[in-house]
Order: C-alpha cells, then sequence, then structure tokens
C-alpha cells in the first residue's frame, strides 16, 4: 500500500473516508450508486463497506449503507475534550435565552470555521448551522471574529489555501477588503455578519481568547435583518457579546 502524493497520502485510507463523506451527504447510499459516484468497481466498495459495517461504523438497512451512530460518540468526545469548550457551551446557552435568537459557538480548524455548539432562542431563524459544520470563516462573524485574532500570517496562509469564495452578493471577496475588516475588528472587538452567508440573515460575533492571546473561538448571536438593526445590531448586542466573552475568557483562565 504506497501513497498517492509527496504528503503519502494513503489511497485506501482516502478511500474510504470519500465514501463516509458520501454517505454522510446522500444521508445513506446503495452499493452501486456508491461505485458510480466514486468510479470505483463495486468489489472495491463492497471491501470497504464490509470493513466499516464490522468495525460498526457503517449501518445496512434494506440494502441501503448510512453512517452508524458510532460516528456520534466520536464527534461527541472530540466536543467535550476540552474544559473551555464546555465553559462555551454556558455562554452559548445564556446568550440564545438572553436574546432569544440563535447563538453559536464556532472555533477554526484546517481553515475554516466549525460549528461546536449551538443554541436556539423562542424566536430563532433555523438555518442549516448544524453542530460539526463547516464553514468558510470570511463569510460569517464568528469566523471573521476569530481571523481576527490569529496572526497576519495564519491569515495570508488561510487566504492562500481556502480563497475567499462568495455565498451571497455581499461576502467578502476582496483581500483588501477583508484585511480592512479585520482591522476594524480589532480595533472596535467584535465583527458584523450583514448577509455575507444567508440572505436576510445578520450576525455580530466576538473572538474568545486565552489568557495569551491565543484564539480559542467565537460567540455569535445572529437574527434577521428586520431584528438586527438600529440600537440593538450597534450597540446593545454587540456589548453584550464583548461582556460575554470577557466572563467566559477570565472563567477560562481561572478554572
Amino acid at each position: 500500500m504506497g501513497g498517492n502524493n509527496d504528503r503519502g497520502r494513503v489511497k485506501t485510507t482516502e478511500t474510504a473516508f470519500e465514501l463516509i463523506e458520501l454517505l454522510k451527504e446522500w444521508d445513506g447510499a446503495t452499493l452501486s450508486e456508491i461505485a458510480d459516484e466514486l468510479d470505483l468497481a463495486k468489489s472495491t466498495i463492497h471491501r470497504h463497506l464490509s470493513t466499516l459495517e464490522d468495525l460498526e461504523y457503517v449501518t445496512k438497512e434494506d440494502g441501503v449503507y448510512r453512517t452508524g451512530l458510532r460516528f456520534l460518540e466520536l464527534g461527541e468526545q472530540t466536543r467535550t475534550r476540552s474544559d473551555a469548550y464546555q465553559l462555551a457551551q454556558e455562554k452559548v446557552a445564556d446568550l440564545a435565552a438572553e436574546t432569544e435568537e440563535r447563538s453559536q459557538f464556532i472555533v477554526e480548524e484546517y481553515g475554516r470555521g466549525v460549528y461546536v455548539f449551538r443554541e436556539v432562542g423562542e424566536r430563532a431563524v433555523r438555518t442549516d448551522s448544524e453542530i460539526g459544520k463547516r464553514i468558510p470563516i470570511h463569510a460569517t462573524a464568528a469566523g471573521k471574529a476569530i481571523l481576527a485574532s490569529l496572526s497576519d500570517e495564519r491569515i495570508e496562509e488561510i487566504i492562500d489555501h481556502r480563497g475567499l469564495g462568495s455565498l451571497t452578493d455581499e461576502t467578502i471577496t476582496s483581500d483588501d477588503q477583508l484585511w480592512a475588516e479585520v482591522a476594524e475588528i480589532r480595533e472596535q472587538g467584535y465583527s458584523i455578519n450583514d448577509q455575507e452567508n444567508t440572505n436576510g440573515l445578520r450576525a455580530i460575533g466576538v473572538p474568545v481568547e486565552y489568557a495569551d492571546g491565543e484564539p480559542l473561538g467565537a460567540l455569535s448571536v445572529s437574527g434577521p435583518t428586520h431584528r438586527f438593526q438600529g440600537t440593538l445590531f450597534e450597540e446593545t448586542l454587540p456589548n453584550l457579546l464583548l461582556g460575554t466573552a470577557n466572563e467566559l475568557e477570565l472563567n477560562i483562565q481561572y478554572s
């Protein structure tokens, strides 16, 4: 079994995870569907699926394969392994209850934002921000808040690797515009997402940092444009989030 590029990536491992990602994306598929999509022999796919079944990572019902609940165990262990993450979860719940909107805690991994915790208040808009979802870091309030906490060198790396793709007409796609916004976030302490990820949705984000200035992640609150405007959007929510982040950072420092 050899590598398939300079980094020594193992092809069979890569295929197994391509298969798992496909099952996740399609919410289940048959052997033929998987083989056709991955352009591999059915016998090859069957060996992968049989191995994953034996290891209890894939289930099969009426010829349809799906990801198994063992992934839930792995995901929850990943999400709860940090005491700081647990403290962040409490603040996400507090923000959702106080604002009655949607709140979330996002971290950066491999140059993208990842939803770690999310809570919805009584008036929250339902969106596809499920736990574990990976998002372009430049197109969300929390993501931009994290960017502003990173070094300029790391920001450059992320831009070079991930680019600045567009999700809406308002998404930042210019390096210069992003750098200008990073400077503004660093000065005022919070970020704004004005329909850059989802049309009709605005958000406020604040970074959460360790005592040495390294970013843990970011908190944000999002809601519809007709509610997120005026004093609420310009003063109330930024002040609430800044205070919440400060409390969280102190709790992390002295926990």
